[in-house]
């Protein structure tokens, strides 16, 4: 079932497709990987720097296979789902150690890797190696939606499917990639979620959605259920000599190989003192005579928020020892720069330099 509005769609991105840095006319594979791994729940306009920097650090995927995960966790730091980091390390080793640096080039054999699912393997088969593979990003689901006018709930498993098999149907043979980011490019730049530039579309006399005057109703999605919040306890921990103790997060939990200043979630009938206390029992084997709450910081998550309340804090007993956290240092402020942290604890330290700056 071919489409018939692929030749205007092409016409239009020929002329106005979006100058990226991962573009050329040659595209190579592990650029192509490394934006698209970068572009999964991340804006084109966040992406474009840390491409650059991560390119002119790790030239090569075996110069980003070599490098240290501390390394690469720090040069990702402020793009957020940090398991992609995790990820494209893994991934690196694999390919520069078990591929002699090169990617496969099918959906599937890209799908093996960690951190590929089925749009990022489509959209690097397609891209880097010609491959007649589909994706379906929000992007694509939206355009797609909006041109059949759907009015299933785009969220459930089956009308997912169902766009799976639209965009197989859909995709032209010839230059699949470049179709695959027109479409890409359509949902972002005209295609807008909320005011779709209609008048701006090239493709707007195949737009279902459009004739039926119903494109602010497409897609169709299920109400969110309300996020929860959680409260967590923070230690801004110092020894004698004024060095503060920060602990790095184990590889597989959530924000895993950044470090924090250590403690934990809330549990009933606490108060936020005592969660910290026990936090650090647990996790590092100490004693703290808990002071005045320093500062706390909001933050929001995929699934959940958080209030973190960092306070200041005493170590009074025991030797750090690594119980619940992957590894422990004690740091000045100044060395704060040389380990990567979680939007929280970045407002922390912020936080500090702020009150530090008014002191000098």
């Amino acid at each position: 079932m071919p489409n018939d509005f692929s030749a205007e769609l092409m016409t239009w991105y020929d002329r106005t497709a979006a100058q990226l840095p991962w573009r050329t006319d040659d595209p190579h594979p592990y650029h192509v990987w490394l934006s698209e791994v970068m572009l999964q729940q991340t804006q084109v306009n966040t992406v474009r720097d840390y491409y650059i920097r991560f390119l002119t650090s790790y030239p090569s995927i075996h110069d980003l296979a070599a490098a240290p995960l501390d390394n690469v966790l720090k040069l990702w730091e402020g793009l957020g789902y940090y398991s992609r980091a995790r990820n494209l390390h893994k991934t690196a080793q694999i390919v520069a150690g078990e591929m002699d640096g090169k990617f496969p080039e099918t959906v599937e054999g890209l799908m093996q890797l960690p951190g590929i699912g089925r749009y990022s393997a489509g959209a690097i088969a397609s891209i880097a190696f010609g491959a007649t593979a589909p994706i379906l990003d929000g992007n694509v689901i939206r355009v797609y939606a909006r041109l059949t006018d759907l009015s299933d709930d785009v969220t459930k498993s089956s009308t997912q499917n169902a766009l799976w098999a639209l965009a197989e149907a859909w995709l032209p043979d010839h230059r699949p990639g470049d179709y695959n980011q027109a479409v890409m490019d359509l949902g972002r730049m005209i295609c807008k979620p909320r005011k779709p530039l209609c008048d701006e579309c090239p493709i707007r006399a195949h737009c279902t959605a459009y004739a039926n005057g119903t494109q602010q109703e497409r897609p169709v999605k299920a109400k969110k259920k309300p996020v929860p919040h959680y409260d967590v306890a923070a230690g801004i921990i110092r020894d004698e000599a004024g060095h503060i103790l920060i602990a790095q997060r184990p590889l597989e939990n959530l924000l895993g190989g950044l470090w924090e200043f250590p403690g934990g979630k809330q549990e009933a009938g606490e108060d936020l003192p005592q969660t910290l206390k026990r936090e650090l029992r647990e996790e590092l084997g100490i004693e703290v005579e808990v002071g005045r709450l320093f500062v706390a910081v909001k933050h929001g998550f995929t699934h959940f928020k958080i209030t973190l309340h960092a306070y200041e804090c005493q170590h009074t007993g025991g030797e750090p020892q690594a119980l619940q956290v992957r590894d422990f240092a004690w740091v000045t402020e100044d060395e704060f720069a040389d380990y990567s942290f979680g939007k929280a604890d970045r407002m922390v330290i912020a936080a500090l330099e702020k009150r530090r700056g008014m002191l000098f």
